[in-house]
This record gives C-alpha cells, sequence and structure tokens, in this order.
C-alpha cells in the first residue's frame, strides 16, 4: 500500500511516498481504506523530530508516519469489535502515531474499534477527516473548562481549525463567545456564531477587557497567545491551552490573581466514541462546519506542509489517497 512517511528529521521534503506491507484489523478492530487525511501542526513536529522521544517509546521503528485524522470507507471489521458499523460504510477516526496503528498517511490504516464513527450524511471524504483531532481537541478544551451556559468565553485562534470548532462547539454549549480575528477574517468568525470579535494580535487581551470590565470567565487559546491573553480573564477565571506532545506547563499563572490553566491532551479522547459521535451529529445538523481549504493528492504531501507552514489557511490542508 502506499504511505507517507519520514525517514529522516527536516523539512518538507524530507517526505516520502513508499510501498509498505498492508495492515489488517485484529480483535476489536476496524481497517479503514483511507481517502483522505488532514494535514497538521502536530504532523509538523512530528515530520521536524520534536516528538522523537514519543516515538522512539512507541512500539513503532522507522519510518515514521504522521497523520492524526482520517477518513474513508471500513474494509476490515475484526473479530469482537464493539462497532456497529459494517464493511462498506463511510467513516472517520481519531489516529494516534505514536500507537501501534501509525499515523494517518497512509491507504489503509487499522485502528481500535472506539476509534471510529460513521461519517457525518453528506459529507465528502476530505470534510469528514477535518472532524475527529480538530473537533475533539476543542471538544476537550471546552470539557476540562467545565463553563455553565450562560458564561462568556473568549477563543483566539478563531478563525482556524480548532478555533473554529471551539466557537462553534461554544455556542452549541449556550455559551456567549468573544473571538479574534484579522479584518480579513472577522465574517468568517461572524459566520462561525461569535456574538463579539476584536482585532487579533498583540494586546488582544485588554481589547477584550474594554468590552468586559469586570473579565470574561476563560479563554481557549488556540492562538497560544499566552500572558497576551490573560488581561481578558477575571480573577479565579481559567485559560484552556493546547500542550505539545511531552510539554508541561504550570498549573496556574499569576499566583496573584487565581488564574488556573487548564491542560488539553487530545489523545485523552482517543477512545471517547460518544465525543466523536457527537461531533458527527453536529456535523449533520450543520453546528460545526466540516470547512478544507484545499486538498493535494498524497504524493504531494511536502507541498501541503510548505503550505500549511506559510501561514494563514483558513480550514484544514487534506492529503487524498485516491
Amino acid at each position: 500500500m502506499r504511505a507517507v512517511v519520514v525517514t529522516e528529521y527536516g523539512g518538507p521534503d524530507v517526505l516520502r511516498q513508499v510501498e509498505v506491507d498492508e495492515p489488517h484489523a485484529g480483535k476489536g478492530q476496524v481497517r479503514i481504506r483511507v481517502h483522505a487525511a488532514t494535514v497538521n501542526p502536530a504532523d509538523v513536529l512530528l515530520r521536524v523530530g520534536d516528538v522523537d522521544d514519543a516515538l522512539r517509546a512507541s512500539p513503532l521503528s522507522p519510518p515514521y508516519r504522521p497523520g492524526m485524522e482520517i477518513a474513508g470507507i471500513a474494509d476490515e471489521i475484526g473479530p469482537d469489535a464493539r462497532t456497529a458499523l459494517r464493511v462498506g460504510d463511510r467513516v472517520m477516526a481519531i489516529v494516534i502515531p505514536i500507537d501501534e496503528s501509525g499515523g494517518g498517511y497512509a491507504e489503509y490504516v487499522v485502528v481500535d474499534a472506539d476509534q471510529v464513527t460513521a461519517a457525518p450524511a453528506g459529507s465528502s471524504h476530505a470534510e469528514a477527516a477535518t472532524l475527529p483531532m480538530n473537533g475533539l481537541t476543542a471538544r476537550r478544551a471546552l470539557d476540562v473548562l467545565g463553563l455553565a451556559p450562560g458564561d462568556t468565553l473568549a477563543v483566539t485562534g478563531a478563525a482556524g481549525a480548532v478555533g473554529g470548532y471551539v466557537v462553534q462547539l461554544a455556542k452549541a454549549d449556550g455559551l456567549r463567545v468573544i473571538a479574534d480575528a484579522a479584518p480579513a477574517d472577522e465574517l468568517l468568525v461572524a459566520d462561525l456564531g461569535a456574538d463579539e470579535i476584536v482585532t487579533r494580535g498583540t494586546s488582544v487581551g485588554q481589547r477584550i477587557r474594554e468590552r468586559h470590565p469586570a473579565g470574561v470567565a476563560a479563554v481557549v487559546d488556540a492562538a497560544l497567545q499566552g500572558d497576551e491573553v490573560t488581561s481578558a480573564l477575571r480573577d479565579g477565571g481559567q485559560i484552556a491551552i493546547v500542550r505539545r506532545p511531552g510539554e508541561r506547563g504550570t498549573s496556574t499563572l499569576h499566583p496573584e490573581r487565581g488564574i488556573e490553566i487548564r491542560d488539553v491532551w487530545v489523545p485523552e479522547y482517543t477512545h471517547a466514541t460518544d465525543k466523536l459521535d457527537a461531533l458527527r451529529v453536529l456535523a449533520e445538523r450543520g453546528a460545526v462546519t466540516m470547512r478544507v481549504a484545499r486538498t493535494f493528492p498524497a504524493s504531494d504531501a511536502a507541498a501541503a506542509h510548505r503550505t500549511l507552514e506559510s501561514g494563514g489557511v483558513r480550514g484544514r490542508l487534506v492529503l487524498t489517497f485516491d
């Protein structure tokens, strides 16, 4: 089968399309004939070697394969797989590249049955692939904050893939959302459902605080603005930060203000089938939007990575294995 792998760490051109042996579904597993795999910042971290320690501790051996979310067709279902899926169903799945499955950049990927659910009705493979990892990251961010309906949430990076899902899921949860955006992205962020929009960048926290003098209850910092946005928080507020593999931060920012950091680690939802399927339902209702920025054939994975690293991508870049 075709797979895109990293044989040595480096720039986009280290990505190679190669032929490798096909995996097969074992006990409790599903094999997916992959038609689409997204390109995410986490894939770049793997490519440049930032997760080498985790890979060396994994059951895998080089070459390593990036990719954290896929969509395609269920084509093998192993014995004792606890799933309502059937061979031939259109599906989507979250994939963890340091697990035995390897990453999603491959023609066939085998995962545990609880990592897979049906693709949203009416979606393309490329659209469905944008939902599992990015959507579960947004869901995890909101879950660790545990806000009540009516609370006000600030979101940085709201025009991006994760930030956009945070805005839409927060609205579905009954929260009030104030989000950042560049002038060119204001219409997009408004369409995602943000109640208020401030200009992104330096001093974004101060601009939010001007709108909310008492401070907001929490921030999901998808743009990793850090201290630039803590001024938006009320004393005792929370900030959710998406952590890189192996990264650990302090639990408190500005102890005198009691601001709590909530780490967002999406592998904690790898097997949360209920969460993944709830995203499918929201997508079918139009409450979350599956945004494909551009597709590339898998053989052009290097070009997709270069495009991602050039910045300004709205939605997700997707590799296709057709």
